[in-house]
Order: C-alpha cells, then sequence, then structure tokens
C-alpha cells in the first residue's frame, strides 16, 4: 500500500497528539478538577479542550501550556454561562430616604469616622483591610508580615476599642 506524503503527515500528526494526549491527560485533568471542582465539568472539559487543541493548533509542535490556557479559558466560559442575574427592581429598591433619615445616616457615619480617628495608625490600617476591602484574616496576615492569629487578636481589639469609644460618645 502506498500512502502520500499529506497520508504520511497525517499519521505522523496523529501519533505525536495520541502521545502528547497520554502523556498530559493525567495532569490536565487534576488541573481541571481542581479549579472546577466537578469531575463530570472537568472530564467534558479535558475533551473539549484536546479536541480545540487538535483542530486549531493541531500542525505544529504541542504546547502543555498552551493546552492548559484553552481549559482554563473554557472553564471560566462554563462558569459565566452558569452565572444567573437577578433583574433590578427600580420601585423596589426607591430611596425612602427623607431629609432627617438623610441627616442620622451622615452623623452617624461622622461619630464612627470620628472613633476611627482616635485609633491607632496600625489599628486603622488593619480594620480598613478587613471592613472595606473584604481580606482574609489570612490575606491581611501576608500583606502586613505579621501571622494570622495576630492579626485576628489586632482586629478584635481594634473593634473593642472602637465600641468603646462609640458607647463614651453616647453619654
Amino acid at each position: 500500500m502506498v500512502t502520500s506524503g499529506r497520508e504520511n503527515r497525517y499519521i505522523h500528526i496523529m501519533n505525536t497528539f495520541r502521545e502528547f494526549y497520554s502523556d498530559n491527560k493525567d495532569r490536565f485533568f487534576g488541573y481541571l478538577l481542581r479549579r472546577s471542582g466537578d469531575h463530570y465539568l472537568a472530564a467534558d472539559t479535558l475533551q473539549e479542550s484536546f479536541t480545540r487543541y487538535l483542530e486549531r493548533y493541531g500542525n505544529g509542535e504541542f504546547s502543555i501550556s498552551l493546552l492548559f490556557t484553552i481549559g482554563r479559558n473554557l472553564l471560566n466560559d462554563n462558569s459565566r454561562r452558569q452565572r444567573t442575574t437577578v433583574p433590578f427592581e427600580e420601585e423596589r429598591h426607591k430611596s425612602t430616604c427623607d431629609e432627617e433619615s438623610a441627616f442620622l445616616v451622615r452623623e452617624e457615619s461622622r461619630r464612627v469616622l470620628n472613633a476611627l480617628q482616635q485609633l491607632d495608625p496600625e489599628e486603622i490600617k488593619v480594620m480598613s483591610l478587613v471592613v472595606s476591602k473584604g481580606l482574609s484574616y489570612k490575606k491581611i496576615a501576608e500583606l502586613t508580615g505579621t501571622s494570622e492569629s495576630n492579626i485576628k487578636v489586632k482586629i478584635h481589639r481594634s473593634r473593642l476599642k472602637l465600641k468603646k469609644i462609640l458607647r463614651a460618645g453616647e453619654l
């Protein structure tokens, strides 16, 4: 049986791809499973990733980083499709604040800001990271170069001090 150059090239590409697949499927599946947390989604994404890779990039060198990028993008696309949108109900969210309640809100905000200014700069920094940025204690510990338990203690003490300052202002 005589094969043409095109057929030989195709056979070579498919053999190389089979080897690429068998060398990387387990590690790639583990990555997809860790990213998605869903065995079935990881399996579907693995199959789709290799298929897209072969269809679009199968003529050249096989790159594991490109395969991982395709898989990551497929998982991102899937998570975007899974998100549900909640319609905004304008009537439900209309502001019902009158001038008096707006004044009370501003006054309370001013009291809290003044109380915050009485904390030490380090306490203000840690409190702002946890409250306004919504960072975890672990992340704050990494940012400040201290232990997570130290951050928990600082935040607890800062909150207690802030409560004490606010209560003293009420008297």
